[in-house]
């Protein structure tokens, strides 16, 4: 909390910023696509009435599925964003360690960034891979009858949630050192890598432990926001994709900002435990100071 407060403006101005892009972004690109296929998705849900006539009840549906649908594409832009401004904000946090504030532009100034950029398209995309070939598995499978589907799905999500927690974990350190260290691309990747080795279950047990927090605190705090776009869903379809953006960026922020601050502490805490950085960042601290 303290190295939020710290730099309020960096921390959750810049998030705010990129965040705010994103689900603008998505917003915009559900809006745009929604047309090619919400006319097939009422004749899916037509209602047939007593007199052999069909037709389709809004209700405000129309409204409802844009604003789920907005929700799950701004989560590949957010999957890219997140490493980003991990990477970003670890040089505020760095600075914060010493007592320093630094701007947005020094933050966003740095050529270390396109690296972070660089990996967090790689690991977006490996996992959209990974992703695409067990939907193509399922389809697949699914000539062995619904009992054979229901299990690879079972057997297969779990196996693919494991793979991604312990991949996001093994990978986690690696923002902040891109920004920090100045070692090549893969050279610096792979020594993120070793230094969770040994911490894993610590990194793990924490990160859940955050994710779990962030996700009862954002549910408290966008409850009222969602039930207002609810009911303005029959009123008004703009309006309530309106107040759904403004849920998601006041989400999103607030997630994004405190999981990098975490894991930026994170690469600190176990560069401190296995490298002595806080005597480092002391004698920097010091000589800082020093007149």
């Amino acid at each position: 909390m303290k190295a939020v407060r710290f730099n309020p403006k960096v921390t959750f101005g810049l998030t705010a910023v990129v965040v705010t892009v994103c689900v603008t972004l998505a917003t915009l690109l559900t809006t745009y696509l929604s047309g090619f296929f919400m006319s097939e998705l009422r004749d899916t849900l037509s209602i047939t009435y007593d007199d052999g006539s069909s037709g389709s009840e809004d209700l405000g549906g129309d409204a409802l599925v844009l604003m789920a649908l907005t929700q799950y594409a701004t989560m590949p832009f957010l999957a890219i964003a997140t490493p980003l401004l991990t990477g970003l904000l670890i040089v505020a946090v760095s600075k914060a360690v010493l007592g320093q504030k630094v701007s947005v532009g020094q933050v966003v100034g740095s050529r270390r960034i396109w690296a972070v950029l660089g990996f967090s398209l790689l690991l977006f995309f490996g996992m959209l891979t990974v992703f695409v070939a067990f939907v193509v598995l399922v389809v697949l499978v699914s000539s062995g009858g619904a009992g054979a589907v229901l299990l690879f799905v079972v057997v297969g999500g779990l196996a693919l949630t494991a793979g991604w927690l312990w991949l996001t974990v093994r990978t986690l350190l690696v923002p902040p050192a891109l920004m920090l260290e100045g070692e090549g691309f893969w050279p610096t990747v792979a020594r993120a890598w070793r230094l969770t080795h040994g911490s894993f279950w610590r990194l793990l047990g924490i990160y859940l432990l955050v994710v779990l927090i962030l996700g009862v605190l954002t549910s408290l705090v966008s409850y009222p926001l969602t039930m207002l776009a609810f009911f303005l869903s029959a009123v008004s379809t703009m309006a309530a994709l309106a107040v759904n953006a403004v849920t998601l960026v006041l989400m999103s922020t607030i997630t994004t900002a405190f999981e990098a601050v975490v894991v930026a502490l994170l690469y600190l805490d176990v560069r401190m435990r296995r490298e002595g950085l806080d005597l480092e960042l002391a004698r920097a601290a010091s000589e800082a100071s020093a007149p």
